[in-house]
């Protein structure tokens, strides 16, 4: 006979193991940009870039002329998947340097914890006022730690509303979900680095 202690952590394994196979399973097909090459890899990236920005001006005009006198920006697609307790995204991007119109390929991954069920897809535009600001972020990174959400505070409670953030008094990022802006993302356990498969 099996002693219901033994059986309960096994019923709690198997509960953990569908939950992960059903996050995998949603992410796997979305993390990275269509396309079977390189050539076709970048070209799917540089249409969600395409999309991304035409939205942003569409909903917030401003922030072209904000990203025009900018040195650089950066462009992400982030599919975020959330089954009760866990979650986790995952997603790619473009970083333009505005001096030479030179195109930096990139990644990004997210772990989450939070409480609900679904897949969604957060476009994230990150805007970088100084070259110096522009080129650590391309050539270092970022990792945003476990207090990330409270770095993204809006500038005022009427911006707050239109998903425009300073992350830091070089960085500005605009937010959205298929819905439009967002008024809230949470950083915390995301990390964005080089693509080395499609960067030239």
């Amino acid at each position: 006979m099996v002693k219901p202690r033994y059986q309960e952590k096994k019923m709690k394994k198997l509960f953990w193991f569908v939950v992960l196979t059903m996050i995998v399973t949603s992410l796997s097909a979305c993390l990275a940009p269509r396309g079977d090459t390189p050539e076709q890899k970048r070209a799917a990236i540089l249409s969600m870039h395409d999309d991304t920005l035409a939205r942003l001006y569409q909903q917030r005009p401003t922030a072209r002329d904000v990203i025009d006198k900018a040195a650089g920006y950066a462009v992400f697609s982030n599919i975020n998947a959330l089954y009760l307790i866990v979650g986790g995204g995952g997603g790619y991007g473009v970083a333009v340097d505005q001096s030479s119109g030179h195109k930096t390929y990139m990644k990004m991954a997210q772990v989450d914890l939070g409480l609900g069920l679904g897949v969604q897809d957060i476009r994230v535009v990150f805007v970088f006022h100084s070259a110096r600001a522009y080129m650590d972020f391309v050539n270092s990174g970022w990792e945003f730690g476990g207090q990330a959400d409270a770095a993204a505070k809006a500038r005022d409670k009427g911006v707050a509303a239109t998903g425009e953030f300073s992350i830091d008094a070089e960085t500005t990022m605009y937010t959205m979900s298929e819905a439009g802006l967002m008024a809230k993302i949470n950083l915390a356990g995301t990390k964005y680095w080089k693509d080395n498969n499609l960067n030239y």
